[in-house]
């Protein structure tokens, strides 16, 4: 059993440094962002191993949310209990709130969603999706049975595009590998150490369904604006499967036809929640300050990413246990397998299909995966290259 780290001021400020950073340059959506923290946790600080990753990331795969800022609230949790989950969601997640909130407030109307550095910045993921997907498929689906499962999960996930799709090939690959590797025994020697107790869980999904079930109650028994928004927000935040892609919409139908902004502000925002950083469910601090300034996008960013918080604080103080039972163990084994496939899927659809257009697009790819792979540059010298490189190649072709 791994000793528990003790958490120090300076763990703390290294926990929000390193998040921070990656929230000023993980751009490309939820599935970079995984590739992202895979680089930087994984392979360059080491904080966690590739098996605690992709159990850590299945878990939040299977919650509803925004499932990168999940892991990264975990992997903060891990390495610096409470207050490091805490510094970790806010370091990922502030740029990009401050920002849509900016434009939120003076760049409204203008045109940033075709813009030649955003399109550069989206090859940039896909070299940096593509990376993580190589080193998770070495350690994940090493032999045939997890092979397949791989491509089980990838074909699902691409013909059958719903909300539910991925949870569906989420339980699926966990019950293959459950009969496939009965053999297999959970390893003793890597536990996940955090400092969070069973009661600190169940207070958080206490809170969770609670918050739930008493916001509409409130919202309907009162008529202040705040409590409205806090809890379309909210129940955003917490029956979302997939992503910020798909709250997105969600978001729409919650706000456009009840009034509360109109469609061009939408669409204005969601141009510009595609020109920052971070995770796509900061869109929410851009609505917020439409309605009401930055008062209310701090408020929508509350409110949309609570659940997340919760349901982490709910759900990891039981993971380490569960993923070392051996059953458990086994069908782990399986779902990693499907989170390659998933990830693989993601990678072709919306990520590829997005970013590579054109021969150019393919050769500058190819130029930052060796950037990031073979020259071992750190990540953002590989995002300003990508934002420069993007704005020439638009300015050129």
């Amino acid at each position: 059993m791994t000793e528990k780290k003790r958490v120090t001021f300076q763990s703390l400020l290294e926990i929000l440094m390193v998040s921070t950073r990656l929230g000023l340059t993980s751009f490309g959506g939820p599935v970079a962002h995984l590739g992202y923290f895979h680089e930087e946790y994984v392979r360059r600080r080491k904080w966690m191993d590739e098996k605690s990753y992709a159990d850590l990331v299945a878990l939040c795969q299977f919650l509803p949310g925004p499932a990168s800022s999940q892991v990264g609230i975990g992997v903060g949790l891990m390495r610096g209990g409470l207050l490091g989950g805490l510094f970790a969601f806010l370091g990922f997640t502030l740029p990009s709130v401050l920002a849509l909130i900016i434009f939120a407030i003076i760049l409204q109307g203008f045109d940033v969603a075709d813009a030649g550095w955003i399109h550069g910045l989206k090859i940039v993921a896909v070299a940096v999706v593509a990376h993580a997907i190589l080193g998770m498929a070495q350690k994940l689906t090493p032999d045939l049975p997890r092979k397949t499962i791989a491509l089980f999960a990838l074909a699902a996930t691409l013909l059958w595009q719903t909300a539910f799709t991925q949870i569906g090939v989420i339980i699926v690959a966990g019950l293959l590998g459950y009969i496939l590797f009965k053999s297999h025994t959970a390893v003793e020697d890597d536990r996940m150490t955090f400092s969070l107790s069973k009661s600190v869980g169940y207070i958080s999904l206490a809170l969770f369904f609670g918050l739930l079930i008493l916001l509409p109650i409130l919202r309907e028994a009162t008529s202040l604006n705040w409590i409205a928004m806090f809890d379309s927000f909210y129940r955003s935040g917490s029956l979302v499967f997939g992503g910020g892609h798909v709250v997105l919409p969600l978001l729409e139908r919650e706000f456009v036809p009840t009034g509360w902004l109109s469609e061009e502000a939408f669409l204005a925002g969601y141009g510009a929640a595609q020109a920052v950083p971070g995770p796509l469910f900061t869109f929410a601090a851009y609505i917020g300050a439409i309605i009401n300034g930055w008062q209310g996008g701090l408020l929508a960013t509350v409110a949309i990413f609570l659940p997340a918080f919760l349901l982490i604080l709910g759900t990891l103080p039981f993971w380490d246990a569960l993923r070392r039972n051996s059953k458990i163990s086994r069908a782990l084994m399986g779902v990693n397998a499907a989170v390659v496939g998933i990830l693989i899927a993601a990678f072709y659809h919306p990520i590829w299909t997005s970013s590579i257009l054109e021969p150019v697009d393919f050769v500058f790819a190819a130029v930052l995966f060796s950037m990031l792979v073979y020259w071992k540059l750190a990540p953002w010298i590989v995002v300003v290259t990508g934002a420069v490189g993007g704005w020439i190649l638009y300015l050129i072709f």
